[in-house]
């Protein structure tokens, strides 16, 4: 599933590629179909994520509420659009560019009222510049759960995944098995510094990074990653390989439903 700099890169581009003017909007394969009509040659006004939420606001009727959850792909392309083909839900389009929406867990209409509802439900999204990390430490702090799975709970924390959670609490030093409630402010504030800039460089790059300068390829003569999930990382799908930092093999186990990796020599209990 995508993770959180995924989708505010999307709504940079669909803010670039079609903001201010009118669209022509359509849904072939059917189910947003009805929406589309009433969108249809409207104006795109604003585009916004929070977390794993796409939105797409059209002011005088209301906004495209997006989850692409695990198989949904948007693409982009210069116009004129080409016939539609295959599972398509969403096509917004204008003589110069085309985004085709495909696979949605989400691509629903909804009112303001609607909208405002979602973002309540949602926590802090590191990539909103109006968001800080004050609600998610009230839950976190009072909170038997660990760490690792609290991370990873959209209504505590918006837009982290897999990559993210094992990699913030790699570089913080974090046993990802520890309680919520043992997690200092301090180190509390470190993962929400951390997970600022590592998300904001996702955004800019489209890709995650999250090695330090000192342990990249180049400056450790080791061979660069190769994963279609992302660049450079320390524990993410490194299982049972030398950690980058003190050597000990990278653990992993499943933990709440997820593949989980750290290395417990740089990660240690307490």
């Amino acid at each position: 599933m995508p993770e959180g700099h995924t989708l505010h890169r999307l709504a940079a581009e669909y803010r670039q590629l079609f903001g201010g003017e009118p669209v022509r909007v359509s849904s072939p394969q059917g189910p947003f179909a009805a929406a589309a009509r009433r969108l249809d040659n409207q104006a795109l006004t604003s585009t916004e994520a929070h977390g794993k939420h796409l939105f797409l606001g059209f002011a005088a009727v209301g906004w495209i509420h997006v989850h692409l959850g695990l198989y949904g792909k948007v693409r982009f392309g210069d116009g004129p659009a080409p016939a539609p083909v295959g599972q398509l839900r969403l096509r917004i389009a204008t003589d110069d560019h085309y985004a085709d929406l495909r696979g949605p867990t989400t691509c629903e209409l909804i009112s303001e009222v609607e909208k405002k509802a979602v973002h309540q439900r949602l926590g802090p999204d590191p990539l909103r510049p109006d968001h800080t990390g004050d609600a998610a430490w009230q839950r976190i702090s009072r909170s038997g759960t660990t760490v690792a799975a609290l991370l990873m709970d959209q209504k505590v924390l918006s837009g982290v995944g897999n990559i993210y959670r094992a990699e913030v609490l790699f570089r913080q030093g974090l046993d990802p098995r520890m309680p919520g409630r043992s997690l200092s402010r301090a180190q509390w504030d470190g993962i929400w510094a951390d997970l600022t800039v590592l998300m904001r460089d996702g955004v800019r790059d489209g890709w995650i990074d999250t090695v330090r300068p000192e342990h990249m390829p180049q400056a450790m003569g080791r061979a660069a990653r190769e994963d279609a999930h992302g660049g450079e990382v320390y524990v993410y799908r490194r299982a049972h390989q030398p950690c980058l930092v003190c050597g000990h093999p990278v653990s992993t186990e499943t933990h709440a439903g997820r593949n989980l990796f750290w290395c417990p020599a740089c990660q240690p209990p307490g």
